[in-house]
């Protein structure tokens, strides 16, 4: 068979052979674009919304806009580009469009944009939710005459679900309500996803959103298709778009060898990955994970030590920490993920801590390689973070 290269951060990348007989399947998202095509289709997307009025039609002369990112949108530069252009063609003024962006929302912070902690002294009550607890929205969100959602759309094999980040809530409310969502998830995990989406809807219909923005990634940090309209429309024709991440496989695999994107998004990339490995690799198989791996939370370890993912959960969110809390969060999600599957790490962490995680070291390239060389089944996943993969025997 021709062989599988695999770049994962260094500059050589490893090259995977099977053994005579052995099957072998390379798993990889749709390719994108970047720079000025990457504006360009943005531009297509927001003069020809799937739903409700194009993006000019939205804004007057004299609004303030302010546009949302979260969600880890790829070519922010060049989406906020196209999105500048086309108000400006409705006549609104560039002093009038401000850009905020939550945690996480762009690799980088793009230039002009400011980023969102979620204090309380930048937000503003915006309403009461369902229980009649009040809702806190950034401030600027709230202020503005027109809001312009703008979202990542990918997959997150965890949760077996579209990722939640890239909506507007909770990334732009306050501290306190993004950590009562994320201990919920702790404790429900898929469970609490029904009550996030309701919330999700609630604060956008609060808030009047009408023009959403997602955008769905494409191989190396480019940008593979933009939706615009209304929200469950762009979002549903995202998930549409979305179809060249969820590769199909025949039979799952005695081993899977999978990378991270670069933009991943540090542990929570890490189960990402890892989950969709396990969709196609068998309950008795090898997982080994190759690239940039963080180093994991103390709930994480204590797992790992032998003691049962539950506790410690209710231990994290009992102590309300938020840092412990999202620890628990990926325990969960992580422990749920890999069953009896054996984890192997090709990665910078320090060899004592690996031994400490009872994961398997391949210190070298070529052990990785050796291991492919023995596998009766092998299955490749570039950028496994991105992927829901599907399996069709189980």
């Amino acid at each position: 068979m021709t062989a599988i290269l695999v770049q994962y951060g260094r500059s050589d990348p490893l090259i995977l052979e099977v053994g005579v007989g052995a099957r072998a399947v390379e798993l990889a998202g749709p390719r994108g674009v970047e720079g000025a095509a990457a504006s360009a289709l943005v531009h297509a997307a927001v003069t020809g919304a799937v739903s409700g009025p194009p993006l000019p039609a939205h804004a007057v002369p004299g609004d303030r806009v302010v546009v949302g990112i979260a969600g880890g949108v790829p070519q922010a530069p060049a989406v906020l580009a196209a999105l500048h252009e086309c108000l400006s063609h409705a006549g609104v003024a560039p002093a009038d469009v401000s850009v905020l962006v939550a945690p996480g929302g762009a690799a980088v912070l793009p230039a002009g944009a400011s980023g969102f902690g979620g204090a309380a002294a930048d937000t503003a009550y915006l309403a009461a939710d369902a229980g009649g607890r009040p809702l806190y929205l950034a401030r600027g969100l709230v202020d503005a005459d027109l809001v312009v959602e703008v979202g990542g759309w990918r997959w997150d094999a965890s949760l077996a679900a579209p990722d939640p980040a890239g909506a507007i809530w909770p990334a732009f409310g306050r501290t306190e309500c993004g950590l009562l969502l994320e201990r919920r998830l702790a404790l429900r995990g898929r469970g609490a996803l029904p009550g996030r989406q309701a919330a999700v809807r609630r604060v956008r219909w609060q808030l009047g959103v009408a023009a959403s923005l997602r955008l769905v990634p494409g191989r190396g940090a480019t940008l593979h298709a933009a939706c615009f309209g209304m929200p469950d429309e762009a979002a549903a024709a995202a998930r549409k778009a979305a179809a060249g991440w969820r590769p199909l496989v025949e039979a799952p695999a005695a081993l899977a060898v999978a990378t991270v994107s670069a933009d991943g998004g540090g542990p929570a990339a890490f189960t990402r990955a890892v989950a969709a490995a396990a969709r196609v690799t068998r309950p008795d198989g090898t997982i080994c994970l190759v690239g940039a791996v963080p180093a994991p939370g103390p709930v994480f370890r204590r797992w790992r030590e032998g003691v049962a993912v539950r506790p410690l959960v209710e231990e994290a969110v009992a102590g309300n920490d938020p840092h412990l809390v999202g620890d628990a969060v990926q325990t969960r999600l992580f422990a749920r993920a890999l069953g009896q599957r054996r984890i192997v790490l090709l990665s910078t962490l320090d060899d004592a801590l690996v031994d400490d995680l009872d994961f398997g070291n391949a210190r070298t390239p070529e052990a990785v390689e050796r291991l492919a060389a023995r596998a009766e089944s092998l299955v490749v996943l570039h950028e496994a973070d991105r992927m829901l993969p599907r399996c069709r025997l189980v």
